[in-house]
């Protein structure tokens, strides 16, 4: 960040960071953010043999673009998904081509403008729920692809959803001038001469339309990521808390990850939504089901290229890999403790066996693309164990995909564990076949179970 920036957004940081006060006091009262299930009406695709069309669907696919702009049972990208963030319930615009609801009268500068710098035709701001920090980074070529697409291949929907009404001061929207002024870094990607081909279409792949960082990168007091691309350090993509979920990393750590896993593993996971030891769960089975399963082998393997390169240390010792674990599984201790029951005492491993053995095994090493590996699995292993806890209290479903149509689900436990009982099995999966997690407590399981609460209210209306 350069001093003219850092200067010219001091008054504006100054005024932010009260305004950042005030949502950290109010986000310690509320319950966790809501995630929404999308699941879209898509509107019948206009018949076209136009590439440039069809590549900018492609590209829109690869943005995730309906996930976030299409209601549950509505058509899609008429907007009307409201997300609740701790600034207060932001909804989605309708981004069809209909002139009136939609953005059918943008041209396409204000349809580039819009996307690399958060301001709609009108000239209001948008508030970078829409992730346009990330592409900001969209070259010109992809993006007039984007706009042929959005104006000629998306049918128009007439419908207006409601605006979204943020508390003041967050309805100001002049504030995010400010803002832009910290985070937002104008220019399209710009290739590492230093890296192969492949490297760089993952690395714009990941920084760009794919806009991991926003969810896998931990942000500041006042909202912005800490780090947008792996130039501005190693907190890029070292895993967040978003939407109740614990967003993994995707870069090396201490501890496994998807950066250690094969090429094939990564590329089978984006677009399946499993592998042979682990499955998709929250807000990545909608990324798997509308965005990463519809783009190509090639792609997938360049964003394989560039996650695994992300803090690798060839110096480092690496960390275990799950795979190892895996294998090493069957005749660890805690494997021959429980196939010969010899586990009294250990209220954990009793909470195991009378719950999880009969599908994850006794060797924690689960069913091939049915019941995931725990041994060497990057959730039981993440320092933050809050998906973990909610998997267990809530339960999840896996994607339904082209090459993986079965939404194989694992059931919810929260109804008949009490939160010791789920601190105990899981602080014994944390620490068993190989597993390097700490200990999980009743009171983390407990704040867990309460934010929980408001996504079962939202499910029974």
């Amino acid at each position: 960040m350069n001093a003219r920036r850092v200067s010219a957004g001091v008054a504006a940081a100054a005024a932010l960071l009260c305004v950042a006060a005030w949502a950290i006091a109010q986000k310690a009262e509320e319950p966790a953010p809501v995630a929404v299930a999308v699941t879209a009406t898509a509107a019948a695709p206009v018949a076209t043999t136009d590439p440039v069309l069809e590549h900018g669907r492609y590209l829109a696919r690869a943005g995730d673009c309906v996930s976030c702009h299409t209601a549950p049972g509505k058509p899609a990208f008429g907007g009307g998904l409201p997300m609740k963030t701790p600034f207060g319930t932001i909804v989605s615009t309708n981004i069809s081509p209909d002139p009136e609801a939609g953005i059918g009268a943008y041209t396409e500068a204000e349809f580039a403008r819009a996307l690399r710098e958060g301001i709609a035709k009108d000239g209001h701001r948008l508030y970078p729920a829409m992730p346009y920090t990330s592409f900001a980074r969209v070259n010109d070529e992809d993006m007039h692809a984007l706009f042929v697409f959005f104006r000629n291949g998306v049918q128009p929907v007439a419908q207006k959803p409601p605006p979204t009404k943020l508390p003041w001061p967050f309805s100001m929207r002049g504030l995010m001038m400010g803002w832009n002024w910290l985070y937002l870094d104008k220019g399209v990607y710009q290739p590492d001469t230093a890296r192969s081909a492949e490297w760089n279409r993952g690395a714009y792949l990941v920084q760009g339309l794919g806009h991991c960082g926003d969810c896998h990168t931990p942000r500041s007091m006042l909202g912005g990521v800490k780090a947008a691309t792996d130039k501005k350090g190693e907190l890029f993509l070292s895993g967040a808390i978003i939407d109740g979920w614990y967003a993994q990393p995707l870069r090396h750590t201490d501890r496994p990850t998807m950066a250690q896993w094969s090429s094939e593993d990564i590329v089978q996971y984006l677009q399946t939504g499993r592998t042979g030891h682990t499955a998709a769960f929250g807000a990545m089975v909608d990324v798997v089901q509308n965005s990463t399963q519809h783009m190509s082998t090639q792609d997938l393997q360049a964003v394989a290229s560039y996650l695994q390169s992300l803090g690798a240390k060839p110096d480092a010792p690496p960390a275990p890999s799950q795979a190892s674990l895996v294998a090493a599984a069957p005749q660890h201790p805690t494997a021959l403790a429980l196939r010969n029951g010899t586990v009294e005492g250990n209220s954990g491993a009793m909470v195991y066996l009378n719950n999880c053995n009969a599908c994850h095994r006794s060797d924690g090493t689960g069913a091939n693309k049915t019941f995931p590996a725990l041994a060497g699995n990057s959730v039981v292993n993440a320092k933050d164990p809050t998906s973990l806890i909610r998997l267990v209290l809530a339960g999840s479903t896996m994607p339904s995909t082209t090459q993986a149509p079965s939404p194989i689900a694992m059931p919810d436990f929260g109804w008949r564990l009490t939160d010791a009982d789920v601190a105990s099995v899981l602080s014994f999966a944390r620490s068993s076949w190989g597993n390097q997690g700490e200990a999980v407590t009743a009171a983390q399981v407990a704040k867990v179970r309460e934010s929980l609460k408001p996504v079962a209210a939202a499910k029974a209306n």
